[in-house]
This record gives C-alpha cells, sequence and structure tokens, in this order.
C-alpha cells in the first residue's frame, strides 16, 4: 500500500534548467537522464543512433536527444531551449536545456526564468570559466533558490577528487558571494553515465547523491499559501442571464496567497475596497482559495473593476508607483534606449511607459557596473528606470517572482524587448529617482 508520503512525492513537479559553457556537455548529460531514467521513446532512440551512425560515430550521440534544430545538429551546440518533460516513480520533471553560447544568454534567461534549480556544468578540464560565472550570476538575479554544480568529463581528468574539490569550492564561493541560496556539487562524466543516474564506480571517493538523485529529493515548496496574496484580474463575467441576472464576477489565477469569504480586499490600482461576498471554484462555491487555482471572485459592492486590476487583501496591498526602477535582461535584435516608448506588461495589466534613465549596465564576468551605458542590446542585463502612464502594483522580484517580473514591449509591432525584475538586484542598491515626463506621451 502507498503512504501518503510517497503519494506527495510521486506528484510534486521539479522545474529545473541546464546551463553551462560551449562543449561542457550540457545536451549530452540531458541526453544520459532521460536514457538511462528510462524516458526515451524506442523510435526516439532509434531514430538518435541512425543519425549517430551517418555521423561516423559508433555509440549513440545522446546530445541529439535534446538538440532538435538542424542548425544544432549541423554545428553541434544548443541554440534553442529545449523543453524536455520526464518522470521517475518520485517526481515529475520539467527540463529547459539552455545554449551555452555567450549571446545566448537571454535564451538563459528564459529558460531559468521559472526554474526551482538550475543545474551548472562545468568541464573538469577547464574549470571555471567566464560562462560559468556568468550563468550563476543570472540564476541568482533570477532567484533561482537551487544551484547543482555538474563538474563534468571527469573521465578525462583521471576522475580526480582534488580536481573535482578545487572547482567546487571555486564555484560554492563565487554562488554563494551572490546569495544563491544551496549549492550541490556532484562530480559527473555525462559520457559514460558516471553519478548521473548510478552511482560511479570509479568515484568511490564520492559520497553524495547522482544528479537524479539530488533531482528527485531536493525540496521544492509550491506553498505560496503563505505568500502575499495576489489576484491579477483576467476577466470579468457578466452573463446577465435569466438564471444570474446580478451576476458579477472577477476571474483569474491566484499568482500567491490565500483568499478566503469575508475577507476585506483591495482593488489596485484605483484602491476601491470591498470584501468577498462568494468564491467561485470549478463551477462551486467555496469558502477558501489559494495558489495556484483559477477561480472567480464576488465582492459585496458594485465597483468598477477590469481586466489588469489586482485584488489584495486590504491589510496586504503594495504600494503603486509611476516609477519602475528594475533589472532587466534585454532579449530583442533593436536596442533599449533612454527616452524610448515602451508597453510595460505586469500580470494582466498592459501600460505605456518611457524609459527615462539607464543607470548601468552589469558587466557578469566580474559583477562590475558600466556607468551610463546609453543602451542595452540583446543579451545586456542593466539597471532601468521607466515611468508608466498609470499606477502598477509591484512587489519586489526578491519577495515574488510571479507579481515582481514584468515585459517590456515594444508598442509598434509587439515584439518583446527585455524582461524586468522589479527592485534591487544582488549587485547594486539603487535609490528611486522621480522625474518630470517626456514630451509626447501624456503622463
Amino acid at each position: 500500500m502507498t503512504t501518503t508520503t510517497e503519494h506527495l512525492s510521486a506528484t510534486t513537479l521539479l522545474r529545473f534548467a541546464t546551463a553551462g559553457s560551449v562543449d561542457d556537455g550540457k545536451s549530452t548529460l540531458v541526453g544520459r537522464l532521460l536514457h538511462d531514467s528510462k524516458s526515451v521513446l524506442t523510435d526516439q532512440l532509434e531514430a538518435v543512433e541512425h543519425a549517430s551512425r551517418s555521423r561516423g560515430q559508433e555509440a549513440p550521440d545522446l546530445a541529439l536527444l535534446t538538440d532538435g534544430l538542424r542548425a544544432e545538429r549541423e554545428q553541434g551546440i544548443t541554440i534553442d531551449v529545449a523543453y524536455r518533460y520526464f518522470a521517475t516513480a518520485r517526481r515529475r520533471f520539467i527540463l529547459a536545456d539552455t545554449p551555452g553560447h555567450v549571446q545566448y544568454t537571454r535564451n538563459m534567461v528564459t529558460g531559468a526564468s521559472t526554474a526551482e534549480l538550475a543545474v551548472v556544468l562545468v568541464d573538469a578540464r577547464n574549470g571555471v570559466v567566464e560562462q560559468t560565472r556568468r550563468h550563476a550570476a543570472v540564476a541568482a538575479l533570477l532567484r533561482v533558490p537551487h544551484v547543482v554544480l555538474a563538474v563534468n568529463k571527469m573521465d578525462l581528468v583521471d576522475y580526480a577528487e582534488p580536481v573535482f574539490a578545487a572547482i567546487a569550492e571555486e564555484f560554492t564561493s563565487y554562488a554563494a558571494s551572490l546569495g544563491v541560496p544551496e549549492i550541490t556539487a556532484i562530480p559527473i562524466s555525462a559520457l559514460t553515465g558516471d553519478n548521473v543516474v548510478e552511482p560511479s564506480a570509479n568515484m568511490d571517493w564520492y559520497g553524495g547523491p547522482t544528479v537524479l538523485e539530488h533531482l528527485e529529493t531536493v525540496p521544492v515548496s509550491h506553498d505560496l499559501t503563505g505568500c502575499h496574496a495576489r489576484l491579477p484580474v483576467q476577466y470579468v463575467i457578466r452573463p446577465q442571464t435569466a438564471e444570474h441576472p446580478d451576476y458579477r464576477g472577477y476571474a483569474g489565477q491566484i499568482a500567491a496567497g490565500t483568499f478566503r469569504v469575508g475577507e476585506q480586499v483591495t482593488v489596485l490600482p484605483a484602491g476601491h475596497t470591498s470584501k468577498i461576498a462568494g468564491i467561485d471554484l470549478l463551477g462551486q462555491s467555496v469558502d477558501v482559495a489559494w495558489t495556484p487555482q483559477s477561480v472567480t471572485l464576488l465582492l459585496e459592492d458594485d465597483i468598477d473593476i477590469s481586466r489588469g486590476d489586482l485584488i489584495v487583501p486590504s491589510g496586504d496591498a503594495p504600494a503603486t508607483t509611476q516609477d519602475v526602477e528594475a533589472t532587466v535582461c534585454h532579449v530583442a535584435d533593436q536596442p533599449l534606449t533612454v527616452g524610448q516608448r515602451v508597453l510595460i506588461k505586469h500580470t494582466t495589466r498592459t501600460v505605456k511607459a518611457i524609459v527615462k534613465e539607464i543607470p548601468s549596465r552589469l558587466t557578469l564576468d566580474d559583477l562590475s557596473q558600466h556607468p551610463s551605458p546609453g543602451q542595452l542590446v540583446a543579451n545586456d542585463i542593466g539597471l532601468v528606470k521607466v515611468r508608466t502612464a498609470e499606477p502598477l502594483a509591484l512587489d519586489s522580484y526578491a519577495d515574488s517572482r510571479r507579481t515582481g517580473s514584468f515585459l517590456l514591449i515594444d508598442p509598434a509591432d509587439g515584439t518583446t524587448l527585455a524582461a524586468g525584475m522589479a527592485g534591487d538586484s544582488f549587485a547594486t542598491t539603487a535609490e528611486a529617482v522621480h522625474e518630470a515626463d517626456d514630451e509626447g506621451w501624456d503622463f
């Protein structure tokens, strides 16, 4: 009989991302994880074996399980973020295999933005390199709570413990200085399978978990019920039928926290207050609802609420502001410049805005700040100050990855320009600056 604990463990989900420098073996590690955990279909494996033979390789190249784009296969590199879904008896996984090239830093930001764990690979022969530090910094900026250092290609350094120990010490010290809360170092060989799924007979000096064992057992808290309660309104439901002539409900997915019938709430940014008269969940009335449920709230008062408003407990409401200061990763090919008009999308709310200032660009190699760069180009990470046309209710990204993040969008064609994280980054503590409005956009 399955115990309650085992049942809960079997149904938990871990989102994780892989990162590392070029040719460190990320795709091979992912392929080995899928292959050795019996998560590869027979026809997939046959296709990889055929592709490997056509390239003159005797053994199947497991990296081909994730490098799906034709350009990736031809160049032997990872370009796109490849998402893979697999499961073991203990846990389900969503894996984002992200590129290692500097010019694809923005792809890692995309893959790691929802990750609860990041696996950073290091080639045991090369140790911690510039791109390793860059990926550790991105993981710290995105507040990824768990980081695994996978020291790969240990077979090429004769499985030497001192090599692993030196790399682990250097990386752990660096990542800890960025504020990464938990770092686990594991010596592996993705090519031969050492310490990926099965313990390695070649490294009896290592007594820790394999990569898969750590992924299966790392504590993952999806319990956001104790966080600041937030419900971004997606849709106002007004059926106006004979059966429901006066029904007015505010539908959306709870981003964090818990809502209860009878609780006093405030609707932002207007600031109107009311009490929750009812909560509808999947066609049923309930007394309490929590993240990440999609619900419809009914309020006692008939007040003006529309898509983009944020419903919060009256005693725990974030401050609204038109001056947003944030760390952003620029993801578009065209640069982001001072004075540029943009749209800012925060949860379900989209408003006009102007980039007032770009105080600094972060140099991820050594975490130094390049002051007043004037613009951010693709893959740059920097501090921006944006003035919005209407107030936004932003939490700090450090408090909430859901309601502390936003997108900057090109109003002309809808292109995503940058991904933003409100509040201080790990590298700077900036003071808010309120400046005069630009001419043109009236705010």
